[in-house]
């Protein structure tokens, strides 16, 4: 059963409503998706109570299991702390970093303000140095092997770094729109693609079951 902790609804840049979001996991035999829409300070307060209603209300009558989380994007490094403290009292079960992808004018020093603010996965970490995996692995944060076109650029740096310093890594598909989604199929095939071992796709998955096992939401 796969597993799927970044993807954006309509409350975002999504194509799709939560509920049609979640129907089209489940039909690919998903066990766990959580909503991790794009925020910054100007939404999180909109967003974050509107994902946790309508992830109780599916969890409520769909076999995938909804995690309500967020995605802090482009946020000012110095500013990544409180808005992390924010999104928990608000309610988000998950808490997203958009990590430094080369696709994207994100701000240096993303990548660690995110690890040190306590976020649950680095998402799309880029050119993540080793420093930062390190202290990636010391505090627990996951780092991400994105399944999406253009952040996926870097997977195989990002697999390195984590190999090198003992990184959690997790598989992720940062869906906005349904050809975003990942089959067992293909998703093994970014796994191999970024030059992870055979096995790394089962680790991946291991890694998101503890996570969801820490924030409340055990499979």
């Amino acid at each position: 059963m796969m597993i799927d902790l970044h993807t954006h609804s309509f409350f975002s840049d999504g194509d799709l409503i939560p509920s049609e979001l979640i129907r089209r996991f489940e039909s690919l035999r998903y066990s766990a998706v959580a909503i991790t829409d794009h925020a910054d300070s100007s939404n999180l307060d909109f967003v974050i109570p509107r994902i946790v209603k309508v992830a109780s209300f599916l969890n409520n009558s769909q076999t995938v299991k909804v995690i309500p989380g967020i995605e802090l994007t482009h946020v000012p490094p110095e500013l990544i702390e409180p808005l992390v403290f924010k999104a928990r009292d608000l309610g988000a079960s998950l808490v997203v970093v958009h990590g430094e992808s080369i696709v994207e004018p994100v701000a240096p020093g993303t990548n660690r303000a995110g690890i040190e603010a306590g976020a649950d996965i680095l998402a799309h970490p880029g050119l993540i140095t080793d420093e930062d995996a390190e202290l990636a692995a010391e505090r627990g944060t996951l780092l991400e092997i994105s399944g999406r076109s253009g952040h996926s650029f870097t997977n195989g740096h990002v697999a390195k770094a984590a190999t090198k310093s003992g990184a959690g890594l997790i598989l992720n598909s940062d869906t906005h729109s349904p050809e975003n989604m990942m089959t067992e199929e293909f998703a093994r095939k970014v796994i191999e693609g970024a030059g992870l071992p055979t096995n790394s796709f089962s680790v991946s998955l291991s890694n998101a079951r503890r996570l969801l096992e820490k924030i409340g939401y055990p499979l």
